[in-house]
C-alpha cells in the first residue's frame, strides 16, 4: 500500500463508490416529491377537416392549453418532456393514439404556462373513421432526471369529439 498506484487505485474507489452512493440518494429522494400537476385543454376551432385523395380523414385543430407542471421538478429535474396526443378508437384498433404537439420544458420557472397553437403534426386517420368520432386529449410527461430513473405519467381529458361532416 506504499506505492503510488495503490494509493491512487484506493482514493479512486472510494471516490465513485461515494458518487454512487449520493446519486442513488438523490433518485430516491424524488419519491417523496408531492407531484399534482394540472392541465386544461379546449379545442379552440378545427380549422380544417377533409377527406384526401386517397382515403384517409385529416383534421387540423387550434388548441389552447393551460398547464402547471412546476410540482414535477424537483432539485433533480433535469428537464420534461411533455405532449398532447389525440386517442380514440377504431373498429380495426383499439387504441390508436396521434401526438398533436410536444415541449421540452427545460426549468420549472417555465413549466405554467398558457398557449394558443395550431396541432404541430398532422392529425390523420388510416381510413374514414374519424367523422363524428369521440375521441380524448391526453397530456403526457416524462421526467428526465439528472440521475436515475426517468419515469413518465398521464392526465387523460375526455369528451371531444369531431363534426359529422367535412369542412
Amino acid at each position: 500500500m506504499h506505492s503510488f498506484g495503490y494509493r491512487s487505485n484506493a482514493l479512486l474507489t472510494f471516490a465513485v463508490t461515494a458518487l454512487a452512493f449520493i446519486c442513488a440518494i438523490t433518485s430516491f429522494s424524488d419519491k417523496f416529491s408531492n407531484q399534482n400537476p394540472s392541465v386544461e385543454i379546449q379545442i379552440l376551432n378545427i380549422n380544417r377537416f377533409k377527406k384526401q385523395s386517397h382515403g384517409n380523414d385529416e383534421v387540423s385543430l387550434t388548441l389552447d392549453i393551460a398547464a402547471d407542471l412546476q410540482s414535477l421538478f424537483t432539485w433533480n429535474t433535469k428537464q420534461v418532456f411533455v405532449f398532447v396526443a389525440a386517442e380514440y378508437e377504431t373498429p380495426k384498433n383499439s387504441l390508436n393514439q396521434v401526438s398533436l404537439w410536444d415541449a421540452i420544458i427545460p426549468e420549472k420557472e417555465h413549466a405554467k404556462f398558457r398557449i394558443q397553437v395550431s396541432n404541430k403534426y398532422r392529425f390523420i386517420d388510416q381510413g374514414h373513421n374519424l367523422r363524428g368520432k369521440e375521441f380524448n386529449l391526453t397530456l403526457h410527461w416524462h421526467v428526465m432526471p439528472k440521475t436515475g430513473k426517468m419515469f413518465a405519467d398521464k392526465i387523460v381529458m375526455p369528451g371531444y369529439s369531431l363534426p359529422d361532416a367535412y369542412r
